[in-house]
């Protein structure tokens, strides 16, 4: 009877077997080599994304020639003095920001008790409707969205025809700075929620049934154990939501009508529009550097061992 329960399977053996062998033949010590070749491809990709940035910064040094509309081989500083001296990109750029603050708040705010429920609930078929209404927005595009919301919220839209029925007045709901940010907070709801899920299914559901059997209420548990244990979640999800928000560019143009342009739409138009790529590239060095001050600021008003690394001294 033992020696049945010890019996290693026979594909076990066969295993072990292979494992010897290859040892044998080929006494491969560079493991840590092949652990770092896995990394070979983020590699590459980030080195063709900073060659990327290093010709936009170059770009942003060059004015452009009206006579030629190519860029003059000298260097110069004059589209940045640009970008400062016009009151237009400076208020772009603030409404840009705010809007990526307000949305990222307010993102979060629904996010969390989504994926808390998601995580939590007993009923399979309640977590099942919670992941297909999570999901299927990914199988519809952003532009899809846009012009969804267009049918949704315009002059004719349902809302309106609603509004109208009942002897009300038309309502302006697009082509304002809050469609933008109703479009923007749900788009960015899906991947918050995405985030989200993993540090509340990581916080045991022990220690909310502990929290409250020490007399703690529903509130207090999920304040002083849920939201410090899921810290991570919360600033990898908040990063993600306001750099997202900070680079969008078809909710801004579709659902702001022109009015409610972001940094991207001023950088599309330099571009494209004016043809000025050293302009162009002067906003977008200015968007980046931004935007990363803002984020690194973040990091480190949130602390040390924010995304569960714990600091070196």
């Amino acid at each position: 009877m033992n020696r049945t329960l010890n019996r290693k399977p026979i594909a076990w053996t066969l295993l072990d077997a292979v494992e010897i062998s290859a040892s044998t033949v080929w006494p491969f010590r560079g493991r840590a080599a092949v652990a770092r070749a896995f990394l070979l491809p983020a590699v590459l990709v980030v080195g063709l994304l900073l060659v990327g940035l290093g010709y936009i910064i170059e770009y942003s040094f060059h004015e452009l020639d009206i006579t030629t509309y190519r860029l003059k081989d000298e260097y110069s500083i004059i589209n940045y003095h640009t970008v400062l001296e016009r009151p237009v990109y400076l208020r772009v750029l603030g409404r840009t920001v705010l809007a990526s603050l307000i949305v990222t708040f307010l993102t979060i705010t629904l996010a969390l008790p989504y994926a808390y429920v998601l995580v939590r609930t007993a009923s399979a078929a309640m977590r099942k409707f919670l992941l297909f209404a999570l999901f299927l927005p990914f199988f519809i595009g952003q532009v899809v969205r846009a012009y969804g919301w267009l049918i949704i919220l315009g002059r004719e839209g349902l809302i309106n025809a609603a509004v109208t029925s009942l002897g009300l007045p038309t309502l302006d709901l697009i082509y304002t700075y809050p469609a933008v940010l109703f479009g923007l907070i749900q788009y960015m709801l899906p991947f918050a929620v995405l985030l989200l899920i993993p540090a509340i299914a990581a916080i045991g559901e022990d220690m909310e049934l502990a929290s409250e059997g020490l007399g703690a209420h529903w509130v207090a548990t999920f304040r002083y154990v849920v939201l410090p244990l899921a810290k991570p979640g919360l600033v990898g999800a908040s990063v993600v939501v306001f750099t997202l928000t900070m680079t969008d560019f078809a909710m801004p143009e579709i659902l702001g009508g022109g009015t409610n342009d972001f940094i991207a739409s001023a950088i599309y138009d330099s571009f494209f529009q004016i043809s000025n790529p050293g302009l162009g590239a002067a906003l977008s060095v200015i968007l980046i550097a931004v935007g990363s001050l803002l984020v690194m600021g973040f990091f480190l008003a949130a602390g040390p061992g924010t995304l569960g690394f714990r600091s070196r001294v």
